[in-house]
């Protein structure tokens, strides 16, 4: 299937989901996530959920990474140039919502992408090959490219994977894992 149909086709899944499902697949993610062999690194980008897209539930995972006093990246997203800033969460650092409903940062501590040693990626779909499609945007195909080459790459949805999209094209860059409420994923 194509990205475009896999996009339409995963918005509409999702959007059937009750907030009781998202909650507890989401809590299932996050401990599954526990079994991967990931734990050892210092900085963890993670996306924080959009609620009103029905996203997994990031607060499982970031508890997880607090509890492991990780150091935690989040992003903050230019739409003119479909590019991301990334700063590191601590308590000081104040999260609003913008206009498109992302939950950012309005302030901190700029760390870079060859900094990150694992980034847990927002995904619509995925395939077999570890393949990934997201909203259509660019903006983790632009960030996940300027990455170190060892950054983990970890997919997380509610759905189960997909044989094959068909149209992958030479810069898309693959995951590592995807973990499901019911499985891991190894690329």
């Amino acid at each position: 299937m194509t990205k475009a149909k896999l996009r339409t086709h995963y918005k509409t899944l999702r959007k059937a989901l009750s907030e009781e499902q998202i909650e507890d697949y989401s809590l299932k993610i996050a401990n599954q996530l526990l079994l991967l062999p990931i734990w050892d690194h210092e900085f963890y980008h993670i996306f924080l959920s959009i609620i009103e897209h029905k996203e997994v539930n990031t607060d499982y995972i970031l508890n997880i990474l607090s509890g492991k006093d990780k150091n935690i990246i989040i992003s903050k997203s230019d739409f003119s140039t479909r590019e991301m800033s990334h700063i590191l969460l601590t308590d000081g650092t104040t999260i609003k919502k913008n206009k498109w409903h992302i939950p950012e940062p309005v302030n901190g501590i700029t760390i870079t992408p060859k900094q990150i040693d694992v980034v847990f990626v927002p995904l619509l779909a995925f395939d077999e090959q570890g393949h990934r499609v997201g909203y259509g945007k660019g903006f983790y195909d632009k960030f996940l490219a300027k990455c170190k080459p060892e950054t983990l790459k970890i997919g997380v949805s509610f759905f189960e994977s997909e044989k094959k999209i068909s149209d992958i094209f030479e810069g898309d860059i693959t995951l590592e894992y995807c973990v499901t409420p019911n499985n891991i994923y190894t690329f």
